[in-house]
């Protein structure tokens, strides 16, 4: 059967289906007969390259560090078919969604990170529907540094954001708690310019994540928090978007680790892990397993003591409310 090489009716015509399950990458052990399990894998000079449910790879204690989910675009693009690889990955890039493309004999198959699934799917359908009307597709997230002016916009967006209570889903009476505390970061020793970041779509700001400088063991790490997206624009990828960009800006600058209060399921796909497990211990030992830590690359290692926030912190570090997404 001949496939599609036109990239309008490719793109008019995929319909992205995602698969059940988690798949995960890992380096075969040499000399290890494969296992009926493995999905996908290519021979490099290194080694023999799988991809597994990660069940699968649980069960023969395989190490791996991408948990994907695996999206196939049902649409029989022919091999020698130009653009549609590159068309989908601008659309993910634009949305901040990173992306790995396996090419099968009859579809284009993409892992995704498993946190960004639901985002992904929505991306591709918009792009699939805008090239189906001959239009754009969707709007791209802008994520820059936050400026002087952009902060009336950012506590109103903070405002909405937390006006139903994260930890109890109750509405919050008066204002809440993370607008005073950002007012008082913007103008604390503390803040640090380039990690007080903004998304935006059209010039509108839908999104901010400040983080600012924190300590542990006399080391100089960050805190990050709060982090606010507009209420109609949640659960669209925007919030992963900004932890991410904070990862990369906070590598760049040479810090050293990241620390925030939050949940477990949602932080750990960013590679956070319960601090206590680094030997940072919360402000508050109620906070247990959700006050969570990044070591970024240049982690030393070797640091234990209680973790400190910048000082604005210190009005809300009894609140488990107070940092918690």
């Amino acid at each position: 059967m001949t496939g599609e090489t036109n990239l309008q009716t490719l793109l008019a015509t995929m319909h992205p289906v995602l698969r059940s399950g988690e798949y995960v990458y890992v380096l075969w052990p040499h000399g290890k007969p494969l296992a009926p399990g493995i999905e996908a894998a290519v021979r490099e000079a290194e080694g023999l390259t799988a991809v597994l449910p990660r069940a699968e790879a649980d069960a023969l204690g395989l190490k791996y560090d991408f948990v994907a989910s695996w999206i196939t675009l049902e649409v029989h693009s022919e091999l020698e078919a130009v653009g549609l690889t590159a068309a989908v990955s601008r659309a993910l890039t634009d949305a901040r969604i990173s992306c790995n493309v396996l090419a099968g004999f009859h579809h284009d198959h993409l892992l995704v990170p498993v946190g960004d699934s639901a985002r992904a799917l929505e991306v591709l359908t918009e792009l699939s529907a805008a090239h189906t009307a001959g239009e754009e597709p969707a709007r791209e997230v802008k994520l820059r540094s936050e400026k002087a002016e952009d902060r009336e916009a950012i506590l109103g967006l903070t405002a909405e954001a937390f006006s139903v209570s994260p930890v109890t889903g109750l509405p919050v009476e008066g204002e809440p708690v993370e607008v005073d505390l950002l007012r008082r970061l913007f103008d604390s020793d503390e803040y640090l310019p380039e990690l007080s970041v903004v998304a935006e779509i059209d010039g509108e700001i839908v999104g901010h994540a400040i983080s600012t400088r924190a300590w542990a063991d006399g080391l100089e790490l960050l805190g990050l928090g709060p982090i606010g997206v507009t209420p109609r624009l949640q659960r669209h990828g925007i919030g992963s978007a900004l932890v991410r960009e904070t990862v990369i800006r906070a590598n760049a600058a040479g810090e050293r680790g990241i620390a925030l209060l939050g949940s477990t399921e949602y932080y750990s796909r960013f590679g956070f892990v319960p601090a206590s497990s680094m030997g940072i211990e919360a402000p508050d030992k109620l906070w247990g397993d959700a006050f969570q830590f990044l070591p970024l690359a240049l982690w030393p290692g070797g640091v234990h003591g209680t973790f400190r926030y910048a000082k604005p912190f210190s009005a809300i570090e009894s609140n488990a409310e107070g940092g918690k997404r």
